[in-house]
């Protein structure tokens, strides 16, 4: 039986982006009749706040997206939100520890940021880390801890990979993609990385169906399964919605979350049918309840090019409230 889940931040308000991942992760698990999970990512206890989290999880009853593990229905593998999970990071911290797969970190960012000609990573991440504390001898590193609290990176090992992407198709990662990464910041908070790795390795997730925007994630989290020694799920990462300025849609292009439509009277099922239709899954956008999209739902019917959110079809989508 497959595991999957869908795991927002509450940084902010579900908007239609949000939405289309959701629903085509939920449409994954349900047409294979298998179990799917909700989990709140609030690691980043700075910007996460426990209203938006109750937001997202009345915005999902409301687009008839239901779970079966997670906030309110419980199950076997929680707790379903991260800021209760921190010990579970620890303890794979000591685990990589004792495995001489870690390593401190004195570096700034805007030490970083001044590496002259460094190729880029991940994009929130800035340039691809060279290794500088990794080179360090027992005493450098004990002169540099006197003025400076260290963050700890996962020391790569030139692992390569090949993965069959379930949407975007066949990807190749090469040696030390991105470079040696952050686990664990100085301030002590648990990177995206260790703990989405650990949480979807513990809650058994064997199918991750995520944004593209998350796709150069994946030879990281490929390093941290083989490190553990766990088996990594199916992954399928889907085109984003993106604003007209050509950038994924984001608080920028408007209030077009999802409370928004709700109030302005916009029904779900108008929601959940025009959705369906950006990503190729019925042919005119109709009302339609995501329940109705399940009987013959596979990957391969899913758009593999990103969507165009015009201020022209957000006038149409809202006129339909009306």
């Amino acid at each position: 039986m497959i595991r999957g889940r869908f795991a927002p931040t509450p940084s902010g308000t579900m908007h239609l982006g949000n939405a289309k991942i959701a629903l085509l992760s939920w449409l994954q698990v349900r047409a294979a009749n298998g179990v799917f999970v909700l989990r709140i990512e609030d690691i980043d206890m700075q910007r996460s706040k426990s209203e938006l989290a109750r937001q997202i999880i009345a915005d999902m009853k409301w687009l008839g997206l239901n779970w079966d593990e997670g906030p309110g229905q419980g199950g076997n593998y929680g707790p379903y939100t991260q800021s209760e999970r921190r010990d579970r990071y620890e303890q794979a911290l000591q685990e990589l520890e004792h495995k001489g797969r870690l390593y401190p970190c004195y570096c700034s960012r805007a030490e970083l940021l001044q590496i002259a000609g460094a190729p880029h990573g991940l994009a929130s991440e800035g340039p691809v880390y060279p290794g500088t504390c990794r080179k360090l001898t027992p005493q450098e590193r004990e002169e540099r801890a006197l003025h400076k609290t260290s963050s700890l990176r996962f020391a790569l090992q030139n692992e390569q990979y090949e993965v069959q992407d379930g949407i975007a198709g066949f990807q190749h990662f090469p040696e030390a993609s991105g470079g040696d990464f952050i686990v664990k910041r100085a301030d002590g908070m648990y990177s995206y990385q260790l703990a989405v790795t650990v949480d979807d390795a513990a809650m058994g997730i064997t199918h991750v169906l995520r944004g593209s925007d998350l796709l150069d994630s994946t030879p990281r989290q490929l390093a941290l399964y083989e490190a553990f020694g766990w088996q990594p799920p199916q992954f399928a990462h889907a085109p984003l919605l993106m604003g007209e300025d050509g950038r994924r849609l984001a608080k920028r292009h408007g209030d077009l979350s999802l409370v928004q439509l709700r109030r302005s009277g916009l029904p779900a099922e108008r929601v959940i049918g025009w959705l369906a239709y950006i990503s190729g899954l019925i042919d005119r956008p109709e009302p339609v309840q995501a329940s109705e999209l399940v009987t013959g739902f596979t990957l391969d019917l899913i758009s593999k090019s990103p969507f165009t959110l015009t201020s022209q079809m957000v006038q149409q989508l809202l006129a339909d409230s009306r």
